[in-house]
């Protein structure tokens, strides 16, 4: 491999490993939000991907969702996961309790109700992003929000069976009640194809590298 492209490949790595921070959450979907908008307005509705800057920027979101996706697996695979992670947490807990420190968020095993936990993971970070990368590239996510939704109901019907915390509040039923309503409507659509939006996720060019210095 030419030392252009390796040195290319290694800062694409790097920069999608560093997306994978839960810190960078909010900040990579406003990016991913904006850049999207922005790239249809300027190409009369299609999503068109110039610079290095922006292809990076979706691939950062879709390694983002993948290590978030837990929520979209069946549901036998996302309690598993679920439990691992949980038990993660408390024993970090159980360490800071030992110290006489404050016990992190979401780690005390003796106040978490997993299901209201869930149900707060699944509505302010896995959808939002989910529901994003459905658009970018539909029909592909389809089955995943289908399993999203499912899971979220799993969790949430279980809330008031916990001991260990009071009901939320369900969400407005007009946002939550069909997780896949907004992709829906892309089926509708006329002029786009799935070729047309996946076109744009080409190899990048000595062009592009040039703009991510």
């Amino acid at each position: 491999m030419p030392d252009k492209q390796r040195q290319l490949l290694r800062k694409m790595v790097i920069d999608l490993v560093l997306a994978t921070d839960m810190s960078k959450h909010l900040s990579l979907m406003a990016d991913i939000k904006t850049t999207v908008e922005s790239s249809k307005v300027a190409h009369n509705g299609k999503l068109v991907l110039e610079s290095y800057t922006e292809r990076i920027l979706v691939l950062q979101g879709i390694v983002h969702s993948c290590d978030i996706s837990s929520a979209t697996k069946s549901l036998p695979i996302y309690k598993s996961w679920t439990d691992k992670v949980i038990e993660e947490f408390c024993q970090q807990g159980d360490q800071e309790r030992d110290l006489k420190l404050p016990i992190s968020p979401m780690c005390d095993r003796y106040n978490l109700s997993i299901e209201k936990s869930q149900v707060g993971f699944i509505d302010f970070i896995v959808l939002p992003l989910w529901e994003t990368l459905a658009e970018l590239m539909y029909p592909f996510c389809q089955e995943m929000l289908g399993q999203l939704n499912e899971n979220r109901n799993y969790y949430f019907n279980r809330i008031p069976e916990s001991p260990r915390g009071s009901i939320t509040e369900p969400p407005d039923p007009d946002e939550r009640s069909n997780l896949v309503s907004n992709s829906e409507k892309r089926k509708s659509r006329k002029g786009h194809t799935d070729d047309d939006k996946l076109s744009d996720l080409s190899s990048i060019d000595e062009g592009d590298e040039m703009n991510a210095r």
